[in-house]
């Protein structure tokens, strides 16, 4: 039985895996040629689908290069061969494009497929590290995945391999992004439920409170009324109108605590004597990380909401957008 690695042996090893990975990185990173620029030209041209293929680990890593290449504006789908080999074929269109995998270049299950795509006219990029494999050869472009040794210490499980291949696909998927010029945006809505999609997609107008929810009362009235209105709607703020719901003014709950010091009796006075002019405002198809930003500016919760014409629609809060986290 072999003695237990102590801790510093087994530091040592996760260490010497990294390195190895690291220095195949390294390797990769000068490989990058004319080859890379013309993948990356054939996959910018593609009008259909990039369709990715391998076994094993292989198969595994186009997986997730398919994943990120459909969520930076390119459609991507993984096919395993042997399903291919029994109907999966017919995802694949006129306008595809196929890239495959596979380290040894003679994956069998691999190149029973390749009669079907040549049939089809199909044009096929090979990762691989024989460029004299079968599958290199029946390849139109060809990138080198090859690396000097596994970090396995055996060197039988893939590692720095895989590691290497995953790497091109981020290359190519990236060199892609930027050729086709792919902006946050565009990322946003491949992401609608993730924080950026939420920064970058979600208006004011998707979470806002319309105009009965809003706190709101006519410039004429007294703060008695303003006062009433803000515990009844409960955002610490009431706007201040005039008879077109133009938006004149605010009052908020730290106004009236110190109008309160400030008068012997501030209830009885008229809003419009009391409040805050030039109140922040937004409107409706703006951001909601923008109404986020201008709250943040202002260190104020709550921004009120305007129409084209000026009238007051709504009210946003700050907890709106926690909720709605964007925040």
């Amino acid at each position: 039985m072999n003695k237990p690695l102590n801790e510093q042996e087994i530091i040592a090893c996760g260490r010497q895996a990294v390195a190895v990975e690291a220095a195949a990185l390294s390797e990769l990173e000068k490989r990058l040629d004319s080859s890379f620029a013309e993948a990356v030209q054939h996959l910018s041209a593609c009008r259909g689908k990039v369709i990715l293929t391998g076994v094993g680990k292989s198969g595994i890593i186009c997986r997730k290069i398919a994943a990120t290449l459909a969520s930076t504006g390119t459609p991507a789908l993984f096919l395993h061969p042997t399903e291919g080999l029994h109907g999966d074929l017919g995802i694949l269109g006129s306008q595809d494009l196929v890239l495959a995998i596979s380290y040894s270049g003679a994956t069998e299950e691999l190149i029973k497929i390749i009669p079907s795509l040549k049939r089809q006219g199909l044009k096929l990029i090979a990762f691989t590290a024989n460029p004299q494999s079968e599958l290199a050869r029946a390849s139109d472009l060809v990138l080198d995945i090859s690396t000097r040794r596994e970090a396995c210490p055996l060197g039988l499980a893939p590692t720095a391999s895989t590691t290497v291949t995953l790497a091109l696909g981020d290359a190519l998927a990236v060199a892609l992004l930027a050729a086709r010029g792919f902006k946050p945006e565009d990322f946003a809505l491949r992401h609608p439920g993730g924080t950026l999609g939420r920064r970058l997609l979600l208006k004011v107008e998707d979470i806002m409170h319309q105009r009965p929810e809003t706190p709101l009362v006519d410039q004429h009235l007294p703060l008695k009324e303003a006062l009433l209105e803000m515990t009844g709607k409960g955002f610490g703020v009431t706007g201040i109108i005039d008879s077109g719901h133009r938006l004149v003014g605010v009052i908020t709950d730290g106004d009236l605590r110190r109008l309160m010091t400030r008068y012997d009796n501030p209830l009885e006075l008229p809003v419009s004597q009391l409040m805050t002019r030039g109140p922040k405002t937004i409107t409706a198809n703006e951001l909601a990380a923008t109404a986020l930003k201008r709250m943040q500016d202002a260190r104020i919760t709550s921004l009120f909401i305007l129409s084209p014409d000026n009238r007051t629609i709504g009210i946003i809060h700050l907890h709106d957008l926690l909720r709605a986290g964007v925040v």
